[in-house]
C-alpha cells in the first residue's frame, strides 16, 4: 500500500502539475501559470511536513489515504484546494514575516559561505600535508629498500654467507679455479719436454 501511495503521489502530485506547468509557462497564460506557482509553493510545504509526519503519524488510521486525499484535494479544480490554501493561510503569513525571512536567509548565505572558505582552507590544508607526508614517507621507504638491496648485493659478493651466495657465483669461482690449473700443468709438462 505504501509503495501505491509513493506511485499516486509521483505521478499527480508531481508529473501532472509539472505537466501543466510547462504548458502554463509555454502559452503564457499569467492565470494558469500562478495557479501552478501557488499549487507549488503548497506542494513544497505538504513534502516538508509529510517529512517529519511520516515518522510521528504513520501508524495513525487512513494516514496514507488521507495523503491521497490531501493531494486530490490541491489538484482539483472544483477544490482549488491550492489556492485556497495558500490565499487563506501562506500568503498573509509569509507576508508579515518577510522581512524577518530574508534577513535569516541572508545571514545563513554568509554563514554558509564562511563555513565553506573555513573548511575549504582546512581540507585544502590536510591535502597538502597528507601529500607531503606520503611523499616523504615514499621517497624515505623507496630509498630504504635500495639500500636493503645494495647491502644483501655486497653480502653476497664478499661472501659473508654461504648460504646467500647463488650458485652462478660459486660456480664461477670454482671454474676460475679450475682452468688455471690445467693450464699450469699443461705449461709445466710442455716445458718439461722442451728442456
Amino acid at each position: 500500500w505504501f509503495c501505491f501511495v509513493l506511485f499516486f503521489r509521483l505521478i499527480f502530485g508531481t508529473l501532472y502539475p509539472a505537466y501543466y506547468s510547462y504548458k502554463a509557462v509555454k502559452s503564457k497564460d499569467i492565470k494558469e501559470y500562478v495557479k501552478w506557482m501557488m499549487y507549488w509553493i503548497i506542494f513544497a510545504l505538504f513534502t516538508t511536513a509529510e517529512t517529519f509526519t511520516d515518522i510521528f503519524l504513520c501508524w495513525f488510521p487512513f494516514y496514507y489515504e488521507l495523503k491521497i486525499a490531501f493531494v486530490a484535494w490541491l489538484l482539483s479544480p472544483y477544490t482549488k484546494g491550492s489556492s485556497l490554501l495558500y490565499r487563506k493561510f501562506v500568503h498573509p503569513t509569509l507576508s508579515s514575516k518577510e522581512k524577518e525571512i530574508d534577513d535569516c536567509l541572508v545571514q545563513a548565505k554568509d554563514r554558509s559561505y564562511d563555513a565553506l572558505v573555513h573548511f575549504g582552507k582546512r581540507g585544502l590544508n590536510v591535502a597538502a600535508t597528507a601529500a607531503v607526508m606520503a611523499a616523504s614517507k615514499g621517497q624515505g621507504a623507496l630509498s630504504e629498500r635500495l639500500r636493503s638491496f645494495s647491502m644483501q648485493d655486497l653480502s653476497t659478493i664478499r661472501g659473508d654467507s654461504s648460504s646467500t651466495v647463488p650458485p652462478s657465483v660459486t660456480v664461477r669461482t670454482s671454474s676460475k679455479q679450475s682452468q688455471p690449473k690445467p693450464s699450469r700443468s699443461a705449461s709445466e709438462g710442455t716445458g718439461s719436454s722442451g728442456k
